[in-house]
């Protein structure tokens, strides 16, 4: 993913979490996007993290993060202890994704999902003309190397959120350094979800 379509995927989350919110980022990484969302929102943070050298860097940047692997469960966190749970670029990457989005949204008042559109136009065109797996800005590893476990689609995930009775209340789309509100399941990189627990 190039730093400008990173900016983008920031700037939509960013949209959509309240001023001074509390936030707990699954798979935070080196705390990008939390430090974005301290500087933007103001918000109360807190990362988990699997990866002891991207805790450091964290822990160096001032931000709370503590090493757990989310494929275990968030226990010791209470039900809707958090405004928002985010899963950004995590989601796909977890043994367990079902388990990992239900223990969010028993956790979060509302669920932040991002994940790489594996049926994105350009990803589709390696597979055909080529015979391979793709490698793209979003999807940037060889086959032997990517972290990603789970290769869906955006038409998945709405498909998946139905199955579930988990309601989608905000979607945001965008590729090539732009958001992308027509035809998202062909035309976008990255795709983004705000969702919550249906009361039913």
């Amino acid at each position: 993913m190039t730093q400008k379509t990173r900016r983008i995927e920031q700037a939509i989350i960013s949209g959509w979490i309240d001023s001074g919110a509390s936030v707990l980022d699954l798979g935070c990484g080196d705390g990008e996007l939390l430090t974005h969302l301290i500087g933007q929102k103001g918000i109360r943070a807190q990362g988990i993290e699997l990866s002891e050298q991207a805790i450091h860097r964290c822990v160096s940047a001032g931000l709370s993060v503590f090493q757990q692997d989310i494929d275990t469960g968030l226990t010791e966190y209470g039900d809707k202890s958090f405004d928002y749970v985010i899963l950004n670029q995590t989601f796909q990457q977890v043994k367990k994704p079902d388990f990992a989005l239900q223990e969010a949204l028993r956790v979060g008042k509302h669920v932040i999902v991002g994940f790489p559109n594996f049926c994105y136009i350009t990803d589709r065109f390696q597979i055909f003309f080529r015979g391979k797996v793709p490698i793209s800005a979003s999807l940037p590893y060889q086959w032997y190397e990517t972290p990603n476990l789970h290769f869906l689609s955006i038409a998945d995930f709405f498909d998946y959120c139905k199955d579930r009775n988990i309601i989608v209340k905000e979607a945001g789309f965008a590729a090539k350094n732009k958001k992308i509100e027509w035809l998202p399941n062909l035309f976008a990189e990255v795709g983004l979800f705000m969702l919550s627990k249906s009361t039913q």
